[in-house]
């Protein structure tokens, strides 16, 4: 097997672990066991083995003393933390572009997906296409300062339980509470650019930061209003009762 083909594998057997720990295909605190998961996904452990040590750097496994990995488990608490730690990162990522001046590329493409979202939330919600661009959005903003290490960082903590910008748009989009939800969203989109080509550091952070905060909002609402969708969040699965 050569070294594309070793890439390969380790990505896929990453991709298809990390989706079967946070939908909740094993309980927190189960260890994994490699034969039957590295047979289930039809790869050899040696890639197995790779993703699991990414998980653990990523915080979705705990090694076991005597050898192996477990699921860990997460209270509500270090989900909202990690909903706060990723503000925290994109609020740094946005006050950076403001202050430094965002890469031209990724500012005309940002204002090509704004534009779009704008037109997949009204008058009418497209939810398959809000998802794509939102994810967009997220992804531009990380990386609209040109730093490498903050969209990286800004990118691991997005793997955290819960916290990618993507984590509560699963199953909702027959909830008008929601689709206020999405707009308002929108409009937090805009004002975090604006900031950021208006050379506002401080307020591109704010903003962005109070933007993250959604998320919790959200989460508040389906653990108390809906929580039978709780099991469609990624990462929700693995908080202890």
């Amino acid at each position: 097997m050569n070294r594309q083909d070793r890439k390969t594998q380790f990505t896929k057997a990453l991709i298809e672990l990390r989706s079967l720990v946070l939908d909740g295909s094993f309980p927190s605190g189960a260890r994994l066991p490699e034969t039957s998961l590295a047979d289930r996904l039809g790869l050899s452990r040696t890639p197995l083995r790779q993703a699991m040590d990414r998980l653990v750097d990523e915080g979705l496994l705990e090694r076991i003393e005597t050898g192996g990995c477990r699921v860990a488990s997460f209270s509500m608490a270090d989900i909202m933390d990690a909903i706060e730690l990723r503000g925290v990162l994109e609020g740094t990522a946005a006050r950076l572009a403001a202050e430094r001046g965002a890469v031209p590329a990724l500012a005309q493409r940002m204002t090509e997906v704004l534009d779009a979202l704008d037109a997949v939330v009204s008058p009418e919600l497209d939810f398959r296409a809000y998802v794509s661009l939102n994810e967009e959005f997220h992804s531009l903003l990380a990386r609209l300062a040109g730093s490498s290490i903050v969209a990286r960082e800004v990118e691991r903590a997005n793997r955290l339980p819960a916290a990618s910008p993507t984590a509560f748009l699963q199953g909702q989009d027959t909830i008008p509470d929601f689709r206020d939800s999405l707009r308002r969203a929108q409009t937090q989109h805009r004002a975090i650019f604006e900031a950021i080509l208006a050379r506002e550091g401080a307020r591109a952070e704010a903003l962005a930061r109070e933007h993250a905060r959604l998320a919790r909002t959200n989460l508040e609402y389906v653990m108390r209003e809906k929580p039978s969708l709780a099991g469609k969040v990624p990462g929700l699965a693995l908080v202890a009762d």
